[in-house]
């Protein structure tokens, strides 16, 4: 338990963070979820429809500090190289 003032904000500071980090980070699990559910699905015009707004919910995780930039160019460069093979098919 913290000893100082200061200390005790920082810890509610610090938790009240992660708790907006936990939540923007499960919704960026559960739009790739839904992703790729459709992937497996083979529903092309859902595809069309959630990689925009997949890519967008990646950029912003990015920008709150929940992933890192190199991580999300990779989620996002994979997500489209697979989709587009999907939508190929």
């Amino acid at each position: 338990m913290p000893n100082h003032k200061s200390a005790e904000k920082r810890m509610r500071q610090s938790e009240a963070r992660r708790q907006i980090n936990r939540s923007s980070r499960t919704r960026l699990r559960g739009q790739i979820r839904k992703l790729r559910a459709a992937m497996t699905a083979g529903k092309t015009q859902e595809l069309k429809e959630l990689l925009p707004a997949t890519v967008s919910i990646i950029d912003k995780a990015v920008q709150k500090g929940v992933l890192h930039k190199n991580a999300a160019a990779r989620h996002k460069s994979r997500l489209t190289a697979r989709v587009k093979q999907a939508v190929a098919k």
